[in-house]
């Protein structure tokens, strides 16, 4: 597993000498060693490389990684440019649409996001190719918990885009009062008509930033 680094890693290291995490380790090296596993090693940790701690202006969470060839590379809803944009993503870009009135981006990467301080980050960060949710429950959603008390810990105005009921669940962790928590169906086709278009997350996000003095996220792609 590559090594996090900075701030990341001060916030985390209580983590690195639990048992669970060698376990975790463990599980992962064997699991890359012996099956198709995505997103590829050097990847694993995008969303802690391109928006450290210290950094993070709002945060998208997601469940587990996608599960086919080429899609996956460590930001949750992301896909690298020229892979065809998932259609959860696809429902993402509409609302930003009509909340934001921003044309719909012609690829699914979202690094630029990312780099602007937004944490795109999965409760479960490895999958094997084609078994959805083969990695749940190896270790990730403790480690993964343990990034989200990092950033309720942070003393400054954060937003938290909470999609779909798995997503939802972490709002219990969530009790800092300088934090603005959204609350809304998942993007995915089964559920984005009952009430993710419409929720305006991206504008309401960007509202409050700016209110408290924080420069808003430009969620053009």
């Amino acid at each position: 597993m590559p090594p996090i680094t900075g701030v990341w890693e001060k916030a985390l290291s209580p983590e690195f000498k639990k048992p669970y995490y060698k376990r975790l380790r463990d599980t992962v090296v064997k699991e890359y060693a012996a099956h198709e596993v995505y997103p590829s090693k050097n990847d694993l940790y995008s969303a802690l490389h391109l928006t450290p701690l210290d950094k993070v202006k709002a945060v998208i969470l997601g469940q587990d990684p996608y599960h086919e060839p080429g899609q996956a590379h460590g930001l949750c809803f992301s896909v690298k440019k020229g892979v065809k944009i998932p259609p959860s993503l696809v429902n993402i870009y509409q609302e930003l649409h009509d909340d934001l009135g921003i044309d719909i981006p012609a690829h699914g990467d979202l690094t630029s996001w990312a780099e602007q301080g937004v944490l795109l980050l999965n409760t479960v960060l490895t999958v094997r190719a084609h078994q959805a949710f083969s990695h749940r429950g190896i270790g990730w959603e403790q480690f993964t918990d343990a990034i989200i008390e990092a950033v309720n810990k942070q003393d400054r105005p954060i937003v938290y885009m909470l999609w779909g009921s798995p997503a939802q669940s972490k709002s219990r962790m969530l009790d800092n009062p300088k934090h603005l928590i959204l609350k809304a169906p998942h993007p995915s086709p089964l559920s984005a008509y009952r009430g993710f278009f419409g929720c305006r997350h991206f504008s309401k996000c960007n509202e409050f930033l700016e209110k408290n003095g924080v420069a808003p996220v430009d969620w053009r792609i």
